[in-house]
């Protein structure tokens, strides 16, 4: 059997600041990084995941699906600079799902990609 790939992936979150870079197994699942985002959290932030179903991962612009492995979402075009994915972190706690007409736009920015996030807030 041949070894397994291994993908290094760190977590951008909400205010710029990273969760790892980790070293998974591209046969993991995206519900497998969730969990992890979910017990590693840096503490004092305001906003806090207090489940995996309330933590969206965004890749090259994609929600990713729980079921997908992390070898379905790599970057189909070729390697990383410096081989480290970066995935994006939004949080949606169930509180802010019930409310509606308040909202952040969040602003991302790394070396790869820029994307601005759309999710509800807590106000």
């Amino acid at each position: 059997m041949p070894d397994e790939e291994l993908i290094d992936i760190k977590f951008r979150l909400y205010d710029g600041s990273d969760i790892g870079p980790f070293r998974y197994s591209s046969a993991s699942t995206v519900d497998m990084l969730k969990q992890r985002i979910v017990s590693d959290w840096p503490k004092g932030k305001t906003i806090v995941p207090k489940a995996v179903t309330e933590i969206k991962l965004i890749s090259s612009g994609k929600i990713l699906e729980n079921n997908k492995t992390v070898g379905q979402c790599k970057i189909p075009y070729g390697e990383v600079p410096g081989g480290v994915i970066i995935m994006h972190v939004v949080v949606q706690p169930s509180l802010a799902k019930t409310k509606t007409g308040n909202y952040i736009f969040i602003l991302t920015n790394c070396s790869i990609c820029m994307n601005v996030l759309f999710c509800s807030s807590l106000a």
